[in-house]
């Protein structure tokens, strides 16, 4: 990109570029150890790419807090800027689709693993990766939303495309206190479901029913093993959690229910027994937000900036600086932390 610079006018909101500039950076020498730390660099040490963005909001992730801390092995390839998403403005572009000053926004696609990700005040990126940010909606309030809230309407998506709706019956959501979880509950409830938050954190309860809940339960009911088929009780079902929790929830399905599957925080297994498809016809249907198809994340992204509040937005994101994210790491690894986490990058 930086040898095919683009020549097209500035279409307003670019702002003046940074000689250095700050970004959270992983390292793994031969034989040394890992670690993360807050660095300043220039752009020259910035991977080539088609379109340089000025990042100025990124967000904290469980998949990010896994990259900073090294407990799974998440980044592939080193050094690595961690950050699944990012927004920001187009700085240069060689791609004629992007020109500079256009708001633009990216989930997944391997970035903050296989490629330098949005915990930095500069990003590179393939210009097929970008959206336009929507009409109307801020890049704080897109990370706000993020690749979990982003992740959470696919997920609507998917029990709608099953034939999911709210006289089918109420819905379960697990891990209802993460960044999926909270904005699942608040998209459903919206859409007039009758919600059910799973949680770890009773005291969270309030929280949970302003975001739409109709009722809260512990997750602990969920989270043990459990008999292959239990009491029908859901229509369907948002798992964040996977492992026994995914199985119960599947065991605890109504005849017909859907359940739609993104997360592993309990584990990546799934100790469960084929009687809920058969016997009950379950759907259980995988939701990958990474390399989601261009159509289906612009109507993600359109539908959310329609169909999500910034009221919800404001009551379930914490800002934070650069400066603060790798404390911060290991708290949303234990569960201490609630909603989502935005990170301004310029401050």
């Amino acid at each position: 990109m930086r040898s095919q610079q683009s020549s097209s006018s500035n279409t307003g909101g670019v702002p003046t570029p940074l000689a250095q500039f700050n970004a959270i950076r992983i390292t793994k020498p031969d034989g040394g150890q890992y670690g993360a730390v807050l660095d300043s660099l220039t752009q020259a040490d910035l991977p080539d790419g088609e379109v340089l963005v000025r990042v100025s909001h990124s967000t904290m992730n469980y998949k990010d807090a896994l990259a900073i801390t090294g407990k799974s092995p998440v980044v592939r390839k080193f050094p690595m800027v961690p950050g699944i998403d990012f927004a920001g403005v187009v700085e240069e572009s060689a791609d004629p689709r992007f020109q500079p000053g256009d708001a633009v926004l990216l989930n997944g696609w391997g970035t903050g693993e296989v490629s330098w990700g949005g915990l930095s005040q500069y990003a590179t990126t393939r210009a097929d990766w970008l959206i336009r940010l929507p009409a109307g909606m801020s890049a704080e309030q897109a990370m706000s939303i993020g690749t979990a809230g982003y992740t959470a309407m696919l997920c609507v998506m998917a029990l709608q495309s099953h034939g999911l709706a709210p006289e089918s019956g109420p819905v379960l959501v697990t891990g209802a206190n993460g960044g999926v979880g909270s904005i699942a509950i608040a998209l459903l409830s919206r859409l007039g479901f009758l919600v059910t938050a799973s949680t770890g954190r009773m005291e969270e309860a309030p929280h949970l029913q302003a975001l739409g809940a109709s009722a809260v339960m512990d997750r602990h009911s969920l989270s043990a093993q459990g008999k292959p088929l239990q009491k029908e009780n859901w229509a369907g079902a948002v798992d964040a959690v996977g492992s026994h929790t995914l199985a119960n929830v599947l065991a605890t399905m109504r005849y017909g229910g859907v359940v739609a599957a993104c997360g592993l925080a309990q584990g990546m297994d799934l100790p469960a027994s084929v009687a809920p498809f058969i016997l009950r016809g379950v759907s259980l249907i995988g939701v990958d937000s990474v390399y989601a198809p261009m159509s289906r994340r612009q109507t993600a992204w359109d539908r959310l900036a329609v169909e999500l509040p910034a009221s919800v937005l404001g009551s379930n994101t914490r800002l934070i600086g650069l400066s603060e994210v790798i404390p911060l790491a290991n708290d949303l690894l234990a569960g201490r932390v609630r909603g989502r986490i935005v990170v301004d990058v310029n401050r």
